[in-house]
């Protein structure tokens, strides 16, 4: 057999663009009149125009050209951009039941196939967000009795930090197990010591997970899912990592189903087994074991990575600006003294401290492009129609560093969130938990958690840093799914 001439290798090529091309424009007609954007190369869609670390940073370049709603094709995929407070504010605010689907996430969406909370949608993910947040509300979030469980939980953070004996530390695990066992309180009803080699273990898996996300590898796994699939790398890790913690809670799932009294339940697994049992004759029930492990997965790693990594972030930031630690620290010494934790009845007579949290949070912008949404059905926005289940992404960076709200988006600055009369300041563009239905649920919790572990931590502690403040780069390591900070030690010196 010859083999194939030039010419018809050529040929062959040419007439494979053409049809690539015409399913192209096939698939566009389809699609109607969507928002502008860049034209898309067959198959990699604009995968050549977009940086994979620090893409909130790239949306930002394209929507200075293509406008607030832009079209990208991650792949063969389009997704719709919005950018800045008032296109993200009609989405998920304004038309919030159109735009309240979880987009998807082919990269995640293999290990939680639509289960759970964070990742379903339709039924599953009313009735299950419903009765997560009855429940978390039940077992004491927003209330006092939840306050004092961290109260108690800053203590044993002291107790650690004040046994490093003024020696340097990576803080990442003490914060990662204090904030672990706020929600591990509600979700296993049970406190874990911050030597635990298996709680330890989950700790950095989860820690793994959220950095390999926040990576290119994980940046390209989510656009071309299949590819990758063949591709050696780290993002194999998250799979197994996610296995791992599955097993982790399943322990405890088995544990309580052992050890239920129906009369009295101790936490959100006992409550999920009782509303399981009631419902069991309805086959349409969503309340199912599988929905339960996925449902404790999503609320154990979501109550524990986001929160401590604010902290962690917070803290980098203030060995950066002394100056602004030390008013902090003033503040707390003022309105709590030093022979008490701080509580949340002081916070309104925290303005300053209360700035400096907000601003951490809005500077950091922790999950800068949230998780993404889709549309319900054809939506018309902005002019363009958007069809139905079309992937949405709400940067949530350009609202948090918008110029029309804060004068120096870019720098940390408390005076953000200050009133000239040295009172907070409110503002609607402060969405670090995202907005709209799928608003995080334990933002409450979160809040009280961020107040009151770094109040506590300041009031009996200096940071000390291992180098000049000055040569302390505060921007993200990792910028993706999430905003990375970079790796450091520092030492913790008693006052």
């Amino acid at each position: 057999m010859e083999p194939l001439g030039t010419s018809t290798v050529l040929l062959v090529i040419c007439l494979s663009c053409l049809l690539l091309s015409a399913i192209w424009k096939s698939q566009a007609n389809k699609r109607g009149k969507m928002p502008p954007g860049p034209p898309p190369l067959p198959l990699i869609g604009n995968a050549l125009q977009l940086k994979t670390n620090h893409l909130d940073l790239t949306l930002s370049k394209l929507s200075e050209k293509y406008g607030p709603v832009f079209t990208l094709h991650f792949g063969m995929k389009p997704v719709v951009v919005l950018h800045g407070y008032d296109a993200v504010k009609e989405a998920l605010i304004d038309q919030a039941e159109e735009f309240a689907p979880r987009g998807k996430m082919p990269f995640i969406d293999k290990y939680f196939q639509g289960k759970g909370i964070i990742f379903s949608n339709g039924e599953r993910w009313k009735q299950l967000r419903r009765f997560a947040l009855t429940t978390l509300r039940n077992f004491g979030m927003g209330k006092k009795s939840i306050e004092e469980r961290i109260r108690e939980e800053a203590q044993y953070l002291l107790e650690q930090l004040q046994a490093t004996k003024e020696r340097p530390f990576d803080p990442t695990f003490l914060l990662n197990c204090a904030t672990s066992n706020i929600i591990c309180s509600i979700v296993f009803g049970k406190h874990y010591d911050y030597d635990d080699k298996k709680f330890l273990t989950i700790m950095g898996l989860m820690n793994d997970n959220f950095e390999i996300l926040s990576s290119p590898w994980g940046q390209v796994a989510n656009i071309f899912p299949s590819f990758m699939d063949l591709v050696p790398g780290p993002h194999h890790r998250v799979r197994a990592n996610l296995a791992k913690a599955g097993a982790f809670v399943m322990e405890e799932v088995e544990a309580h189903r052992e050890t239920l009294d129906p009369s009295s339940p101790r936490d959100f697994i006992d409550c999920f087994f009782l509303k399981l049992d009631q419902e069991k004759n309805n086959e349409a029930s969503e309340f199912t074991t599988e929905n339960l492990l996925m449902s404790t997965i999503d609320l154990f790693g979501a109550g524990t990575e986001t929160t401590s990594t604010t902290l962690r972030y917070g803290l980098l930031i203030l060995q950066k600006y002394p100056e602004i630690e030390e008013k902090v620290r003033e503040e707390i010494d003022r309105v709590v003294g030093r022979s008490r934790l701080p509580c949340m009845a002081d916070r309104g007579q925290m303005p300053y401290t209360e700035a400096v949290i907000h601003e951490i949070q809005r500077f950091i912008s922790l999950i800068p492009l949230s998780l993404p949404h889709s549309v319900a059905k054809d939506t018309l926005f902005h002019g363009y129609t958007i069809p139905k289940d079309t992937t949405v992404l709400p940067v949530l960076t350009s609202v948090l560093h918008d110029v029309k709200e804060f004068t120096n988006p870019t720098e940390f600055d408390p005076h953000h969130f200050l009133n000239k009369d040295g009172t907070f300041r409110k503002s609607d563009y402060f969405m670090p938990f995202s907005t709209g239905k799928r608003v995080c649920a334990g933002e409450g919790l979160a809040r009280m958690e961020l107040f009151l572990f770094l109040a506590s931590i300041l009031q009996n502690f200096r940071l000390k840093p291992l180098t000049d403040p000055q040569d302390i780069d505060i921007k993200p390591h990792l910028s993706s799914v999430g905003n990375v900070p970079p790796k450091y030690r520092l030492c913790v010196m008693p006052r």
